[in-house]
């Protein structure tokens, strides 16, 4: 009889057991994960009713490349660019929220008497909702349309980028037992430098790898190269002392930028959906019930904790930020639970031995309790807000409603803003580069050619000059590069006394360029004789090869910029930032097969008069139209994104999602906005209808909204004749939306001159 081993008759009942409960709970319309959870603790050594599994630790290894597969299938969907345009309300909410619930976290585990790594833990297992459960519930309960559900999806992005950096503080201060603020400050900077040298390294070389040898990819080839560079990602990562699923995040995040990304997200999803049930089966395998039981009175108050601080710091970092009282108050109810990331980061605990035993199964105690409470307490969040509205002062709700409206306006981005944006840009990356070189190659190639060849001088010197033909070219961008000319120039000519601070910019890069070359030399020469000479040659290089180290830098930059921009140049994901004091807002809706709005222009769909509602992009396959003509017909399968209001979006959304998928669509954020604009006296389109005022012809936009005398006007007849002070609300792309007005601007003040 052939001997079968026991990891695959493990696999068999873990994986049957899952099926059956998963079967069960999509019956009682439930979030599958705790149905994993469930089977876990079924087929777990703590539950003798069912057949348990004997192989705990292999099993355990399976959950580990689990959370890898889920960090990358994040880090995939996450994206920096994304990052970088989500926007001030998600960051301001985001990281409000998450402090005050480490901080919260960390002062119950204390007035619980748990020691300080456990309250440590605890404040970042209550500080990160669960992505997977607030995506199912807004799907099931029909209202991802709503206004509110952006706000909820930007914050998201925010807590799971904080989510792997504590995952990171949390692993280093586990290790070193010690709080001070030198070392901890030290492990964030040695973060930092090496995420931004993954990245610019990463964004550099895959997709070029990846476009170069597209032809010859198929989707079997797609997904095993992704998954190798996942894999030799978190090798690298783990080498430079970090945890597994932060590279993972890495390298999910730099193939993210490539056009491979939708194709790999595809594929992986069968592979991170069998991983991600082992780890959450995994999950509950380590829930002790009898230590539930024991701790049932901290699990209801962290319950308590999570419900009620979640909820109040959303809401007060919403309305923080410029949100309407009643979007921040669905934002606070929508994200009152933890999910997947408190699992992950209890475990971490675990594993690394630090962390007390009934930590762990009080996390998933509470994140199961809260999961259940999730629907209900986004479907009572309208509710709240109405008893909350017609109760509260209002002389408050005047306050509320202008602070509210006033962070919708264009904030004018000053000269020297710019200036200092570019210098701290280049002067960050470049130098992270360079250190990153010189560190490879003065302790990485540097060992590994003397394990073979005796260290001597003349070694020595060829590894210093292969180095600084590396670096070279970073070193010029750091002391010559200069992005912002035009302000560069504005500010040098408007006022003699800007020149010093400039001078003292641009001082300060020759400054950290010395550094630099002074750390490079001291890699590899100890004597003065040899410091001089070495120095004497970087400098005299740099006389003689000015010009073509500027072009190789140059080519370098563009092949970034062409990697970084490569997806959204081929058209694939676009999404738009808002704003949102205005009722209306974006949102995605996907063309169903059954729609009767298929093969009708929108010109006799009459979309806007029937339904209040703006086209104002169709996504179809990775063609992007934006502002669509009347002309331009609708197809099966198209992605088109609308503007309007709450009730109007979810009477057309009927017409369009007749039968609807499940899956909920969130598109990276891009240029095109909603601007709010007070039209001043030096712009000229003061007294000019909306149809003459040239708006849609030049900023690519549409006029969607105006407030005249505190009268708000959804939709304005393109007769209407612009006024001083009217408040024009424009969907648009931003940079042409600013160029316009201030071409206008400066038209004016020329023709006065005249």
């Amino acid at each position: 009889m052939t001997h079968v081993p026991q990891l695959i008759v493990d696999l068999s009942l873990i994986l049957t057991m899952a099926g059956i409960i998963t079967l069960i709970f999509k019956k009682l319309k439930q979030p599958i994960v705790l149905g994993y959870i469930l089977a876990g603790l079924l087929v777990g050594p703590n539950f003798n009713l069912f057949p348990t599994i004997t192989d705990i630790k292999t099993i355990e290894i399976w959950a580990e490349i689990g959370v890898i597969f889920l960090l990358f299938n994040l880090g995939l969907e996450f994206s920096f660019k994304k990052l970088m345009k989500v926007g001030n309300t998600a960051a301001i909410t985001g990281l409000f929220e998450v402090g005050l619930m480490l901080v919260t976290g960390f002062a119950t585990g204390q007035l619980l008497g748990w020691s300080k790594i456990d309250s440590l833990f605890l404040g970042g297992i209550i500080a990160i909702s669960s992505t997977t459960i607030i995506f199912r519930a807004f799907d099931e309960l029909g209202i991802k349309t709503q206004q509110f559900t952006r706000v909820v999806l930007g914050i998201l992005v925010i807590e799971d980028l904080t989510a792997v950096l504590l995952m990171v503080l949390l692993s280093t201060l586990s290790i070193s037992q010690q709080f001070a603020g030198a070392e901890l400050l030290e492990s964030i900077l040695k973060l930092f430098f090496f995420l931004i040298l993954w990245f610019l390294g990463g964004i550099f070389v895959f997709p070029t790898l990846l476009r170069r040898y597209r032809g010859l990819m198929n989707d079997e080839s797609v997904l095993i190269t992704s998954v190798a560079l996942c894999f030799g990602m978190v090798f690298l990562v783990t080498q430079a002392g970090f945890s597994a699923a932060l590279g993972a995040f890495i390298m999910g995040s730099i193939l993210a930028e490539t056009t491979h990304a939708e194709k790999i997200e595809h594929l992986l999803k069968p592979v991170k959906d069998l991983f991600g049930a082992v780890f959450f089966i995994s999950v509950g395998m380590l829930i002790n019930p009898g230590l539930l039981i024991e701790y049932a009175l901290p699990t209801a108050i962290l319950v308590l904790v999570v419900i009620i601080g979640k909820t109040t710091f959303v809401t007060v970092g919403a309305v923080i930020s410029g949100q309407p009282l009643k979007n921040s108050i669905q934002s606070g109810m929508s994200m009152s639970q933890i999910g997947e990331f408190s699992f992950i980061i209890a475990n971490l605990g675990l594993a690394l031995k630090v962390t007390s035993d009934f930590l762990y199964p009080i996390a998933v105690g509470v994140s199961v309790i809260t999961t259940f409470t999730t629907p209900y307490m986004m479907k009572l969040s309208e509710p709240f807000y109405e008893w909350l509205n017609k109760n509260l002062p209002d002389k408050w709700k005047t306050s509320l409603n202008r602070y509210s409206s006033s962070t919708g306006t264009i904030t004018k981005t000053t000269q020297w803003h710019q200036i200092l944006q570019s210098y701290a840009q280049t002067v960050v990356l470049n130098s992270v580069v360079v250190i990153g070189i010189i560190l490879i190659s003065s302790r990485q190639l540097a060992d590994l050619l003397h394990t073979r060849i005796p260290e001597t001088y003349l070694t020595n010197s060829v590894m210093f000059g292969i180095t600084f033909l590396m670096i070279a070219p970073f070193l010029w961008a750091l002391i010559f590069k200069r992005s912002n000319r035009k302000a560069y120039s504005a500010i040098w000519l408007s006022r003699k006394y800007s020149r010093g601070p400039l001078l003292v910019l641009e001082l300060s890069r020759v400054l950290i360029a010395i550094l630099l070359m002074v750390f490079l030399l001291g890699q590899f020469f100890a004597t003065p004789a040899a410091l001089s000479i070495a120095g004497g040659i970087m400098v005299l290089a740099f006389a003689i090869f000015y010009q073509r180290l500027q072009h190789f830098y140059h080519k370098i930059e563009e092949r970034f910029l062409q990697n970084l921009n490569a997806r959204q140049l081929e058209g694939s994901g676009k999404s738009k930032k808002l704003l949102l004091p205005w009722d209306a807002h974006f949102a995605f809706l996907e063309v169903s097969a059954d729609s009767n709005l298929i093969g009708k222009t929108l010109q006799e769909l009459a979309i806007r008069e029937n339904f209040g509602i703006n086209v104002v992009l169709i996504e179809r396959g990775s063609k992007t139209i934006h502002l669509p003509r009347p002309t331009e017909v609708l197809y099966p399968c198209d992605r088109i994104e609308v503007i309007g209001t709450d009730a109007q979006l979810d009477a057309f959304r009927g017409h369009v999602e007749v039968s609807t998928s499940g899956d909920i669509y969130i598109a990276p954020p891009d240029t095109i906005v909603l601007e709010r604009i007070t039209v001043k006296n030096e712009y000229n389109i003061r007294g000019k209808s909306i149809r003459n005022s040239q708006i849609r012809e030049k900023t690519h936009g549409m006029i969607v909204g105006l407030e005249r005398n505190g009268e708000r006007i959804l939709n304005p007849d393109s007769s209407v004749i612009i006024e001083i002070e009217d408040v024009l609300w424009i969907a648009g792309e931003r940079d042409l939306i600013k160029e316009f007005l201030n071409r206008k601007a400066g038209s004016k003040e020329e023709s006065e001159l005249v």
